[in-house]
């Protein structure tokens, strides 16, 4: 290569292109990282039901650092969904010096136990919630499941103006519905839709007009079902003495 004046000039060419890229580089990295490209605004474009603007001022003075080039994205975006309300957050730079914020809200559906909350997706979060939510009991990955059940009860319950208030799947997989005002029904691990279809159009029928506080109603039965009515008695009657003559 060396008595070849071609290749030693293309060769020459290619070590200087190398180090202007690589001045370019280091001066670009440079310039980015000096205090003349600070984030001036963050803007939160979504509108929020239950984070404050509090919330999110306390994070952005802890979480967020560098500059308009050097903010991590991604690691600002896993910040914002830390914040207990917070299902998903999307950030994006916009020139010159703001930072765009969208955030999704979970929206509670109801109560896991008394620890957490579901989403309507039947995902569990943690965060304080002083309304009135129905409670889903289960084992744990459940929620889902349960959330839709839940539904499917909630529509089926409306023909008559009942409210499930507790919806529970046991280990063996065997659900039972406390509806508001009572009854506690028990529908068991199959034919779970017929069961409660069947209770919906005795309630309608008959049940509802009893006039009286139903407790339990067992629904496992093959063609009918159990009902407890707390208020009922059952006195043994004496027989008649009688008159003596």
């Amino acid at each position: 290569m060396w008595d070849r004046p071609d290749l030693l000039n293309r060769f020459a060419d290619l070590l200087v292109t190398v180090a202007a890229l690589a001045a370019f580089y280091g001066a670009a990295h440079f310039v980015v990282r000096l205090p003349v490209f600070p984030l001036h605004e963050v803007r939160v474009t979504s509108a929020l039901t239950h984070l404050t603007s509090e919330d999110i001022e306390t994070m952005i003075k802890r979480e967020i650092k560098g500059n308009f080039f050097t903010l991590d994205l991604a690691a600002t975006r896993a910040a914002f969904e830390k914040l207990p309300w917070v299902r998903e957050a999307g950030v994006r730079r916009h020139w010159p010096a703001r930072l765009d914020v969208t955030l999704e809200e979970h929206v509670p559906l109801a109560r896991w136990g008394n620890l957490a909350l579901v989403n309507t997706h039947g995902e569990v979060f943690e965060a304080r919630y002083d309304g009135d939510l129905p409670v889903f009991v289960g084992p744990a990955e459940s929620a889902k499941e349960i959330a839709i059940q839940y539904e499917y009860f909630r529509r089926s319950l409306a023909a008559i103006g009942k409210t499930p208030v507790q919806v529970q799947l046991s280990a063996r997989r065997a659900w039972e519905v406390r509806l508001d005002g009572g009854p506690t029904l028990e529908l068991g691990r199959e034919q779970v839709e017929a069961r409660l279809a069947r209770f919906v159009a005795a309630y309608s029928r008959s049940l509802g007009r009893l006039g009286r506080r139903i407790d339990y109603v067992d629904l496992r039965y093959i063609n009918g079902f159990a009902v407890r009515i707390p208020e009922l008695r059952f006195e043994k009657a004496e027989p008649k003495r009688r008159r003596s003559a």
